[in-house]
């Protein structure tokens, strides 16, 4: 074959460019969506391990909020007789907020450290990394489900009545899964370089617990410091998360609109700042971890 010949025969086929990522690359939502069946079976995967020779199996999805809210309520209920809005019993009041939270704590611990247990998945073949802390929070929305389901009977048992804007509970549960993911996400990257993180995710947890509404009412919150720390308490997305639960399910009292608005875009740009991070810094983490 000629030269003239093989130079046409090349022509006819596209030209494919291989260039390394920016530093700042976007978000490239699309290529997740490509690998969605990767994301799939690693949900499958995690749900297996997590009750893969478990007596109790996805029953602890139930037993594990149900016994930290009977010992809050026994502690802050019955012990300190710390007050409710509405007289609601405690019992109720605290497992419509462990639930949630338990959902949040576990998908920030397991999510923070999921890159670097994957360590040689990731040193091995190329896939979004970010599929990996995304595996981690679909894995425990199960629980969450069931936890919830939890939630209603125990209400009932205490002869409370559901509220009618009880729909309007997924839609502040999904800004809690919104708002565990974010963090999960940026610390999983930083992990990856600097391991003091997994340190300290149990520290900041702890923190982010005493600074949401678990064991109190968001609503007592600025009585005594001001307006302005009221709506500087929203910034934390979980402060909405769990008053709006707990108003929806409860009819507590229900957070203002501006406060909600305020947790939404905290969330929201928690949550882009967090995937623009990762994706600068992913390109190095086969090589760090």
């Amino acid at each position: 074959m000629s030269t003239a010949e093989t130079q046409a025969q090349a022509l006819d086929y596209p030209e494919l460019v291989i260039a390394p990522p920016s530093r700042w690359s976007g978000l490239r939502l699309g290529e997740l969506w490509a690998h969605r069946e990767l994301i799939y079976f690693l949900t499958k995967r995690e749900l297996q391990l997590r009750y893969k020779q478990s007596v109790f199996g996805i029953g602890w999805a139930v037993f594990q909020p149900l016994v930290l809210a009977f010992v809050l309520a026994f502690f802050f209920g019955f012990v300190l007789k710390l007050n409710v809005p509405g007289n609601l019993p405690y019992p109720v009041f605290a497992v419509a907020g462990i639930v949630p939270w338990t959902f949040t704590s576990q998908a920030i611990n397991q999510g923070a450290g999921s890159l670097v247990l994957d360590a040689d998945l990731i040193s091995k073949v190329y896939f979004p990394r970010l599929a990996l802390p995304i595996s981690k929070a679909l894995g425990l929305i199960l629980d969450l489900a069931i936890a919830m389901v939890v939630v209603v009977i125990v209400t009932l048992v205490y002869g409370v009545s559901i509220s009618s804007n009880v729909w309007l509970v997924p839609f502040f549960l999904l800004l809690g899964v919104v708002t565990a993911f974010a963090i999960a996400t940026l610390l999983a990257a930083i992990n990856v370089k600097y391991r003091d993180v997994q340190v300290l995710v149990p520290i900041l947890v702890q923190i982010l617990f005493f600074a949401s509404p678990v064991i109190y009412s968001g609503a007592t919150v600025g009585q005594s410091s001001g307006e302005f720390f009221a709506y500087l308490y929203y910034v934390n997305p979980m402060a909405t998360v769990l008053d709006g639960t707990r108003w929806a399910l409860l009819d507590q009292p229900a957070p203002s609109v501006a406060k909600i608005l305020i947790s939404i875009g905290s969330a929201t740009l928690l949550l882009t700042a967090a995937i623009l991070y990762f994706r600068r810094a992913e390109q190095f983490f086969a090589d760090v971890i």
